[in-house]
């Protein structure tokens, strides 16, 4: 009887352990699938306006700061 109840508990808990993986598989295409959406549509806004990806999300000015120190070596610049 306890090898019935044993092999019952390991089927349950494989199962779990399959409907988990599956959960994850489609959390990670999802994710995917709306990063690759949201790079497309700032790369259309980019076309469309002039301003980078950094600039529509208001991170420009670190981006024009590190540009600023690699071409005119500033003194505040490591």
């Amino acid at each position: 009887m306890q090898s019935n109840q044993a092999s019952d508990q390991w089927f349950q808990s494989a199962a779990a352990r399959d409907i988990h993986l599956e959960q994850l598989k489609r959390a990670e295409r999802f994710n995917g699938r709306a990063a690759m959406l949201g790079i497309v549509i700032g790369i259309i806004t980019e076309g469309l306006t002039g301003a980078g990806i950094a600039h529509q999300i208001g991170l420009g000015a670190l981006v024009d700061g590190y540009a600023a120190c690699r071409t005119q070596f500033l003194p505040f610049c490591f």
